[in-house]
């Protein structure tokens, strides 16, 4: 297929790159040299001089989209893509790891091979050790969990068809997940090796507590998967297992009893019990909340961020 006269999306969400932003948008045109596109930066409220340096820079291909607070990037990937226009839309970071050489490639896959999605694997992963072992966990649990058989979930270079990322409902910190959570719509996600670039400038926020988030939100995903519409399937087994574990000790220390010993004096039996329930409790609580922050946005129609302002570049008019 001829993408040369399809409209193309670049949802790039950004949080203070003022010194990779040019750089950036140098690589996007010559990547795409023979492709009609936008490119939407998502200014997810940097504390920095992104915001100046971009409208200094005047491209008119950029439509830049000014948060009124902090977010997170899923939020400002959500915004993003609400706003595309594009037929297909292509998500990158905005810190230079991403090479937008590799955009054309996976729209050709994305289209010879009938996916709805393509997500890129990072070839020769530029990051430290601390930044690959959330990565690791994270695809690690989503293949032996899910029948989506993706490398590398965590390369935020990735081509979608735009109803499937339109259906997408980012919020919270899905942004990791968006490869599953199309997959879990429906959608047929394929993979690609890309390029990947060791950062030069800023300054990267991941670290190993990113991995208990990662585990959480797998978590939450697979229950949203799994139980979503019949929750009681899986609070009911919980209650039926504790059941057969409590009636399991009752008739235990009953023997205990009948054989004349002594069990009034083990509080570590009652301590085990107390803490699994209270794991529970707190675990489907956790659900709770987050099931009614997904229904009111859905009901809503509330999205999970606030813009402050856009700006569409137009060329300009020299003073006769």
């Amino acid at each position: 297929m001829n993408f040369h006269n399809t409209l193309l999306s670049l949802v790039i969400p950004l949080y203070n790159e003022e010194e990779n932003i040019q750089l950036l948008l140098k690589g996007i045109d010559e990547a795409l040299i023979d492709y009609h596109f936008e490119v939407i930066l998502v200014d997810d409220f940097s504390t920095d001089k992104t915001v100046n340096t971009i409208k200094a820079l005047n491209h008119l291909k950029v439509k830049l989209i000014e948060l009124r607070k902090n977010y997170g990037q899923s939020s400002a990937l959500a915004a993003g893509i609400d706003l595309a226009q594009g037929e297909y839309i292509v998500t990158l970071d905005g810190d230079l790891q991403n090479d937008p050489k590799d955009i054309p490639s996976l729209l050709q896959q994305l289209y010879d091979e009938n996916w709805d999605v393509v997500v890129g694997i990072r070839n020769h992963r530029k990051d430290g050790f601390l930044k690959k072992l959330p990565s690791k966990i994270a695809n690690f649990l989503i293949r032996k969990a899910t029948k989506l058989n993706i490398k590398d979930h965590g390369c935020a270079l990735k081509v979608f068809k735009k109803d499937i990322a339109k259906e997408l409902n980012l919020y919270g910190e899905m942004h990791r997940f968006i490869g599953l959570l199309a997959f879990l719509n429906g959608a047929r996600v394929g993979e690609s090796k890309v390029n990947h670039h060791k950062r030069v400038h800023g300054k990267s926020n991941y670290g190993l507590g990113r991995t208990f988030k990662v585990i959480n939100d797998i978590l939450l995903i697979l229950f949203q998967r799994n139980y979503l519409q019949k929750p009681l399937y899986l609070l009911g087994n919980l209650g039926i297992l504790f059941f057969s574990i409590g009636a399991l000790i009752n008739i235990y220390l009953l023997i205990e009893k009948i054989l004349g010993n002594d069990i009034g004096d083990r509080p570590l039996l009652i301590l085990g019990v107390l803490l699994l329930l209270v794991g529970v409790q707190l675990f489907t609580t956790g659900i709770a909340i987050d099931l009614q922050m997904r229904t009111y946005y859905e009901t809503q129609n509330t999205r999970p961020y606030k813009i402050r302002d856009i700006t569409e570049f137009k060329e300009k008019r020299e003073t006769p």
